[in-house]
């Protein structure tokens, strides 16, 4: 299937494009650079995925003009081809404010309806996550950079309270429409779950997490899935002299750095998709500890010179610390029926050049 992505360089369409590229959609990118090839691209279309809007103009005009006329536009392109190309409009939660932002978004989400193609209108709150430029349009970006890089932040009422959406949650929402067939409805869709977290909440957390990073222990105490989304947003915007972190996504998952000490080891959050089976190596000298902190996973373990196999089951609600010592091959699995996510500390640094790390397979064949 071909999808048109419009705003694919945009914080969403990046990560979106991500997602769409790993489950083997072929993406159909439209961005500033090559906006004169849209006409060619709806009549290569599938399915419009449509993120491309003004939220910072120099003028109240650019707001019409980036929300409602391409909007306007994108729609009769696909009429004049005679196509009937399924599209989710990337709205806001802000559409109903009397704002010129509000006002032509509307506009957007009215002229979409009217259509008579088959529409998904999406009212997104504040999204966050990786990739998010900081000093633009998100506070969350901003925070974070501000704050991991010891620089100040301005809150005006702490008390304000902000909607926010996880932006994998917003990707993960999109492809079930696209990949289950939902009917299409005259009604506006919200991206769940949304949490309300104040200014003041928000600075708070954040700080929190930095100095934890910075202390002996390292991970803060995580209470709910809002704080776990925000932390691990946060350390893609930590940054320290002799510190580097890496994020790395494929068709398993995703593993991200999220702390790194030559002295105390490493930290990194392991994602995993339902089903997926990471691991079948051991060490000769490092030690690692596993917590799964969402989700369910099971960890098998076998010392390289036996034929024994130890099993541990440990879920979010029932956590439990797995220790993998050297000389162990081990796997972990996710057995539960969404994405787990396990801390990991490991007691150096990773190295290419000493990885330490040898391919075993733990049930023996």
């Amino acid at each position: 299937m071909k999808v048109l992505v419009t705003g694919s360089k945009g914080f969403i369409g990046k990560n979106l494009s991500f997602w769409l590229s790993r489950l083997g959609y072929e993406i159909l990118p439209l961005d500033k650079d090559n906006f004169s090839e849209l006409p060619f691209l709806v009549t290569q279309a599938d399915f419009i995925i449509h993120l491309a809007g003004v939220n910072r103009p120099l003028t109240k005009a650019e707001f019409y003009g980036g929300n409602y006329d391409l909007t306007k536009q994108l729609v009769d392109l696909i009429k004049q081809n005679k196509k009937a190309i399924p599209i989710i409009l990337s709205s806001s939660i802000q559409a109903d404010l009397d704002t010129d932002y509000g006002k032509s978004k509307k506009m957007a989400e009215d002229y979409l309806l009217s259509s008579g193609l088959p529409v998904y209108i999406y009212r997104l709150a504040n999204v966050f996550g990786k990739w998010c430029h900081p000093n633009y349009n998100s506070v969350v970006a901003t925070f974070c950079y501000n704050i991991a890089h010891n620089l100040s932040i301005e809150i005006r009422d702490p008390n304000y309270v902000i909607h926010f959406n996880y932006i994998d949650d917003v990707c993960k929402e999109f492809i079930r429409v696209l990949s289950e067939h939902i009917p299409s409805s005259s009604e506006l869709f919200f991206v769940q779950p949304t949490y309300d977290c104040s200014l003041g909440h928000l600075a708070d957390l954040l700080y929190y997490f930095k100095k934890s990073i910075e202390s002996p222990y390292h991970l803060p105490d995580i209470h709910n899935e809002f704080e776990l989304k925000l932390f691990e947003t946060f350390c893609d915007y930590f940054s320290e002299e002799g510190h580097s972190f890496n994020f790395v996504e494929d068709s398993r998952g995703s593993f991200k750095e999220i702390f790194k000490s030559s002295k105390y080891g490493q930290i990194s959050i392991n994602e995993s998709f339902p089903g997926v089976i990471k691991g079948d190596h051991y060490h000769t000298y490092k030690q690692e500890v596993f917590m799964t902190v969402l989700g369910k996973c099971k960890t098998r373990i076998r010392k390289i010179d036996s034929n024994q196999i130890a099993e541990y089951v440990s879920t979010d609600q029932e956590s439990r610390r797995i220790n993998i010592m050297p000389g162990y091959t081990h796997d972990i699995t996710n057995i539960g029926d969404s994405n787990s996510k396990v801390a990991i500390w490991i007691s150096e640094i990773f190295s290419e050049k000493t990885s330490d790390t040898y391919r075993e397979d733990v049930e023996l064949k």
